[in-house]
Formats: structure tokens, sequence, C-alpha cells
């Protein structure tokens, strides 16, 4: 008669669940990576096929005699591009801020100004995407808005760090400017507890 040693089968079992949390880990991890580079792949697919689509829209712009009505405003549409030549940064600006869109590119904040019209234009975006390097902005440094209605410019005036909770980090305002948005530390793991904030005025 064989005996079983059960010491001997608690750690075979035990090997076995080790190696199988190991190679669900693994899989989880590579399934974690893929999805972030897809998503990734897709944003960029995505600003280079708005980008053409804006230019497009600038050129025939350009052509017309008559300036066409102008249509309702949703989720997601194209507004823009802007550009910090300094830092090499250029995005497409969304109407909106949904999660969807801001996976998308920067968007525009609702109740602030639309980019190529007079008042303060507030645009939010991820700080680990297409915010990434506002971190390197500095005070003095030309933002270029482009739309339809022409190439608008700013200069950086001031950067600051504030809370959520300020009720000011985008004022509504006559006066034309830039007020952009995005959450801070920008390494921060998690939802981040503060917000970068960058206004610059029209030139």
């Amino acid at each position: 008669m064989m005996l079983i040693n059960e010491p001997e089968t608690f750690a075979l079992s035990g090997q076995r669940f080790v190696r199988w949390t190991r190679r669900i880990l693994v899989l989880s991890g590579a399934l974690a990576i893929a999805y972030v580079a897809l998503t990734l792949l897709d944003a960029r697919l995505f600003q280079n096929a708005a980008s053409r689509t804006l230019d497009n829209q600038i050129h025939a712009a350009g052509l017309l005699t008559v300036i066409p009505s102008k249509k309702a405003i949703k989720e997601g549409d194209l507004l823009g591009r802007m550009e910090i030549p300094r830092i090499g940064m250029t995005v497409i600006v969304l109407q909106g801020t949904d999660s969807k869109t801001l996976r998308l590119g920067v968007g525009h904040i609702d109740g602030t100004a639309l980019p190529g019209e007079p008042g303060n234009i507030g645009i939010a975006g991820h700080r680990d995407t297409f915010f990434r390097n506002l971190k390197d902005v500095h005070s003095g440094d030309e933002i270029l808005l482009h739309t339809t209605a022409g190439i608008s410019r700013y200069k950086v005036d001031w950067i600051q760090i504030t809370t959520p909770r300020d009720g000011g980090i985008v004022s509504v305002s006559a006066e034309s400017g830039l007020t952009l948005v995005t959450c801070y530390p920008f390494y921060y793991i998690g939802a981040a507890p503060e917000r970068f904030v960058i206004h610059a005025h029209k030139q």
C-alpha cells in the first residue's frame, strides 16, 4: 500500500498555484500593455486624419466668398489645431471633455469661448497623453490656434497650480485669451489632486 506524503502534496499544490498565478499575472500585464498601445495608436491615427481634415476645411473656407451659417456644435466635433512651437507640441482640439473625446485629443471646455471667437477659450487635456509636454511651457511662449477662421496667436502670461475646487480655474471673460488645464502632478500615480493651469493672452 502506497502512502501519500501530505507535506509533499501540499508543496506540489503550492508550486502549481504559484506557476498559474505567475502565468495569469504575465498574461494580464501583456493584455494591459497591448490595450494601452492600441489606444495610443488609435489616438495617433485619429490625430493625423483630423489634422488632414482641418487643413482641407481651412483651404475650403479660404475659397468661399459667402460665409456659411454656423452649425450646432456637438461633443467630439473638430474645432481646430493647437501648436506650441518651442516645445514641439501639436494637438487637435475637439468639442467637449468626456472620456472618449480626451482619449483622442484635447477638449474645448463648455461655457468658454469657442476657438476662433472673441473671449477666453478653455481647453483641457490629459497630463499623461497630449498635455504631458505642458510641464515644459514657460512664460512668454507662443501658442498658435488654427481654425477655419484663421490663425490666432497667444503669448503665455502665467502658469499656476491650483485645486479642482478653484472656481476660477477657467474664467469667462470678454478679453480674448486662452486657458489650458490638465491634472497635476504630471507623474502622479492615480487621480491627481491638483490642476496645472496655463493662461495666455491674444496677440
